[in-house]
């Protein structure tokens, strides 16, 4: 069972750093999103098939471990999609296409939420406790779209 408190108490230890347990990419936030969501409890399937399900295992992972969009298409199975940021919990993850071209390029999770507005911890450009809206963020575009997953 997910524990999204303690997916979140993960990236708030990690949020800087590099966990030498895990592969490290030079484009590390979806890398950063699976460790977070492995800490929770989230089970891995699919192994060996690398375009299935989710996992690392034996130096090998499947796309959806390191891969922006192919953890969207992941949660798309294994979560509950919502319609707004207001409608997530600590633990849940957002997905984010900046150009707004159906291409997810980054992934992100809520670890502190004040007055029912999410915050986010992210690796790549580390970030802890980031509005969830990622205005402020150089990749930012007026086209952004957000995929919101509620896991916990």
């Amino acid at each position: 069972m997910y524990n999204g408190a303690l997916a979140a108490a993960y990236a708030e230890e990690w949020w800087n750093r590099r966990n030498p347990a895990f592969p490290s990419f030079p484009v590390d936030c979806t890398n950063f999103i699976s460790q977070c969501l492995l800490a929770g409890g989230l089970t891995m399937r699919g192994y060996p098939d690398r375009s299935r399900g989710w996992w690392l295992q034996g130096g090998q992972w499947s796309f959806s471990w390191a891969v922006a969009h192919s953890m969207r298409w992941f949660l798309e199975e294994a979560a509950e999609r919502v319609t707004d940021a207001s409608m997530l919990k600590i633990g849940d993850v957002i997905c984010y296409d900046f150009e707004g071209d159906g291409v997810v390029d980054h992934t992100t999770i809520v670890t502190y939420i004040d007055q029912g507005v999410p915050y986010v911890n992210a690796h790549t450009n580390d970030s802890r406790r980031r509005l969830w809206t990622y205005s402020d963020s150089a990749a930012y575009t007026p086209s952004i779209r957000y995929y919101f997953f509620h896991l916990s």
